[in-house]
């Protein structure tokens, strides 16, 4: 199963999310990797993963498809183990950025799909982490993906901005990949004790959205998983927000 998790609205938490989800999906045994495709690399720093770099990136798997006359690596190549037992990441790059124009020119935007491909008989679960933009590269992760788990962070911008994100979604499975489907929307950083996040989620799910019933609050624990390069199941296992992470993990398919 390959999740992207994508919104075009940046600090909804999308990378907090895709590390933690693959961290609990490689505890509970699954052969787990995570794709970080954002120039701002923060899955890759919340893994502790950025020695990796210059060599064996995901800008090194992409720059390899428009470079002749070299070998070109296999993408199991591209994994790299991280101090979590089942769990690999394709580290992220700056470099992404000076790639996308010429992998765009160049109409490379099936290769994460075959990347993918390749390494289904190696891992049971893949995540994706993307920009908060619908660039080449997020472009890339959604043909790749089977399922799209969006986080928002319930107000009203994120609501107009779902809106947006589910037409082209549409336009996405129609042109380039049919099995695409919204896994569910995620409820982050949400607030309990007022009215307005609660009065969105209600109003989303009226509106038919898949909004998953587990909803993650806002905790500093987050952000000392962040500083300590641990996720929540590593660092803070019995944690009230790693609890409720394990039981929206337990709400998707597997």
């Amino acid at each position: 199963m390959i999740r992207v998790l994508f919104n075009k609205k940046g600090g909804v938490g999308k990378s907090s999310l895709a590390v933690n989800f693959a961290a609990i999906s490689a505890n509970k045994g699954y052969r787990t990797l995570i794709i970080d495709l954002d120039t701002q690399c923060n899955s890759t720093a919340y893994l502790n993963a950025e020695s990796i770099e210059p060599a064996d990136n995901i800008a090194d798997m992409f720059e390899q498809t428009i470079t002749f006359h070299i070998r070109r690596k296999p993408a199991i190549e591209y994994c790299q183990a991280t101090q979590i037992e089942n769990l690999s990441i394709i580290a992220g790059s700056q470099r992404l950025a000076e790639l996308e124009s010429e992998l765009h020119s160049r109409h490379k935007i099936y290769k994460l799909k075959e990347a993918l491909a390749s390494l289904s008989d190696d891992y049971d679960h893949v995540y994706i982490d993307t920009a908060p933009a619908l660039n080449f590269f997020s472009l890339s992760a959604l043909i790749a993906a089977d399922r799209c788990l969006i986080p928002i962070d319930c107000d009203d911008f994120a609501r107009q901005g779902l809106y947006s994100l589910q037409q082209k979604i549409d336009e996405i499975r129609e042109d380039h990949n049919a099995d695409l489907a919204i896994e569910g929307i995620i409820a982050n950083q949400f607030m309990a004790n007022a009215k307005l996040p609660q009065q969105i989620i209600n109003e989303l799910i009226d509106e038919g959205y898949p909004v998953l019933a587990q909803y993650i609050s806002q905790s500093v624990k987050m952000r000392e998983s962040h500083q300590a390069k641990r996720p929540l199941i590593d660092f803070a296992p019995k944690h009230k927000l790693t609890l409720s992470l394990v039981k929206l993990f337990e709400q998707l398919a597997h």
